[in-house]
């Protein structure tokens, strides 16, 4: 059982979060060049955000399965999962939706501040990522034979 969690829930960050994070870097680029394309990226960040959800839940299954659900190197990552999740759906999305607003009302010139805070909060996002991914493989003081 623990394989299958496992596989789902590796898979699921994969597909999800690697979505997300590829669709979101590439938004503030194509929000001042593409309306088009920037909608679908919206799209996806929306909807791979929603799909992420699965991530968790199958990391906190297979933690307990693992019995590691107190494990510093797990508390750590689904800390830092809880922050991810909250600065993409609490500034990313909506930073998103407002810039694209002002594009599809017709805006030619973006104020690229607000591009350049939506391009940082997605690259802080992307490198709390990156810090969980590093704390599942590595996973520090964990007795479990990794």
């Amino acid at each position: 059982m623990t394989k299958f969690l496992l596989s789902v829930h590796v898979l699921a960050a994969i597909l999800a979060v690697g979505s997300v994070a590829v669709a979101a870097s590439l938004f503030p680029r194509y929000v001042r060049e593409s309306v088009k394309v920037a909608v679908f990226l919206h799209r996806v960040c929306r909807g791979y955000a929603v799909a992420g959800v699965v991530v968790p839940v199958f990391g906190i299954a297979t933690g307990a399965q693992m019995g590691v659900l107190t494990d510093a190197w797990l508390v750590v990552s689904m800390g830092l999962t809880v922050v991810a999740a909250a600065l993409l759906g609490l500034v990313v999305l909506p930073a998103q939706s407002r810039l694209l607003a002002r594009a599809e009302g017709g805006e030619q010139d973006l104020p690229r501040p607000a591009t350049a805070r939506l391009a940082m909060a997605t690259g802080v996002f992307n490198l709390l990522w990156s810090v969980v991914v590093v704390l599942m493989i590595v996973r520090p003081g964990s007795t479990t034979g990794a």
